[in-house]
Order: structure tokens, then sequence, then C-alpha cells
């Protein structure tokens, strides 16, 4: 049997998925006991027995200071923050991208303007952000929506292009006015795609979020790992970055499994 044609079962799969975690899980445990035995006072890659310490110390038990429980305060205020913000940018996406993807006459007027702005690197648009908005949770929410709706705006106007100009045709046959044209043939085909569309900006939506809560915040994911960057505290900054990113491969995974329960034809087209 040729190599492209062997398709692994489940069991498989999933052992074939593992063992690049377990692969490099070992790799940092060789390495890491090779540090620490040249020198046990070593920061850069602290045992395991170590991070066990200080998640235990951030999330298990409360802080003297302010009596919370600062891994998990820290996980809230970020979620809040990612998640509005992806919900404000999936918005416009949706209204705007539809209406560029439908219409030609809107399509002529914005498109070459987003195309334009979507280019601007989020980032460098940080100071300007917290000059006029403050340093409230406002400009890290806005942050994330200017670095991730305008990409979103443009992949939904180009999938509502993408979509048979024979459905068109056909419903303007039919009598369909341009709004339903909207509501009823192109939202629908568009959604699923949405979804999919979002789960992309995932990633970049949590780069701006820790860029942004490491200038300016007093609590966030990001803000503590670049609090504790200044101690060498990798014991504490590693699990952090693990936990970001099982929150992001949870969110995907979330977002993939709402797509596949409310529109369940089209994954049957996707794995066609």
């Amino acid at each position: 049997m040729r190599a492209i044609n062997y398709r692994p079962d489940r069991t498989w799969r999933f052992a074939l998925a593992l063992l690049p975690f377990l692969l490099l899980a070992l790799a940092y445990f060789v390495n890491s006991g090779i540090r620490l035995a040249d020198n046990p006072n070593d920061k850069l890659l602290p045992g395991f027995a170590t991070m066990g310490q200080a998640i235990d110390a951030y999330a298990l038990k409360p802080d003297a200071r302010t009596g919370g429980y600062l891994f998990w305060s820290d996980t809230a205020a970020s979620m809040t923050r990612l998640v509005t913000g992806l919900a404000i940018s999936t918005a416009i996406a949706l209204v705007v991208g539809l209406i560029v993807g439908l219409l030609p006459v809107a399509n002529a007027t914005l498109s070459p303007v987003i195309s334009v702005l979507s280019m601007v690197p989020p980032l460098a648009l940080l100071p300007i952000l917290f000059i006029i908005m403050g340093l409230g949770e406002a400009s890290k929410i806005t942050l994330i929506v200017v670095g991730t709706s305008l990409k979103l705006t443009r992949d939904i106007a180009l999938r509502v292009q993408d979509i048979p100009r024979e459905q068109l045709i056909k419903a303007q046959t039919l009598g369909a006015s341009t709004t339903q044209i909207g509501l009823r043939i192109m939202l629908p085909q568009i959604l699923p795609r949405l979804i999919d569309s979002v789960r992309l900006e995932i990633g970049p939506a949590w780069l701006f979020l820790i860029a942004a809560e490491a200038i300016a915040a007093d609590s966030g994911l990001g803000y503590r790992i670049f609090l504790v960057r200044r101690y060498l505290s990798m014991d504490v900054i590693l699990p952090y970055v693990a936990w970001i990113t099982i929150l992001a491969f949870f969110m995907d995974l979330a977002l993939r499994i709402f797509q596949r329960k409310a529109f369940p034809w089209f994954a049957e087209t996707r794995s066609a």
C-alpha cells in the first residue's frame, strides 16, 4: 500500500498526535536534568517539581497581599478581554464583510481602505491607543479589535464573493430583494466559514492581548509573565505560557465543536 493511501484508525491517530508532545517533554526533562546537574540553582530550565511548586503557590494558595488566587484572577482578566475583543471583531466582520462582499458599490468604496488599513501593524498602534484611550480596559480590547476585525472582514468579503453567482441570479428571478438575499442565502453559508476565520485569529488575538498587558495592566496572564521575568522566574513563566496555549487550544476546539453541531451540512461537505 502506498503511504498516501494509508489512513490510521482512531487509536493510531491519537497515539501519533500525542507522540510529538511526549518527545518535547522528554527533551525538556533531559536537558533540564543536565543543566541542573551542573548548576542546581539554574533558572533557565527548572525541573517539573519546581514548576509544580510555582503552580501551587499561584493557583492553589491565596496571595498574601490581595487574598486572591493570582493564577485564576489573571486567567479571568485575560479571558474577559480576549473574548470581548473577539466578539466585537466577529460582529463587525460579519456585518461589514457581508455588505462589502455582496454590494458592488460598498466593495468599490470600502474594500481599498480595508485592505490598506489591514496592513498596518496593530502593535505599532498600541502607544497611540494608550494616549487616546488611557491605560484601562478599553485600549486593550480595542487593540484586539483593530488587530483582528480588519482581516476577518476581508476574509468574509472574499468568501461572500466565492459563493456561486448562479444562486444570486436564481434568487432574483424568484423575486428576492437584496436584504433577503443577504439574510437568507448569504448569511447561512457565511456563518460556518466565519467560525473558521475566527479560529485563525485566536493566536493573533492572544499576541495583541499579551503585548497590551505587558505594557500597562495590573492583572492578566501577559502582565504576570512580564512581571516575574525580572526575577528570571522561568518556573512561573513556562507554566503560564503552557496555560495560554491550553486556553487557545480549547477555544479552537470549542469553535470546532460548535461549528460541527450548528452546521452539520458544512462538516459533511468538508469531509466529503
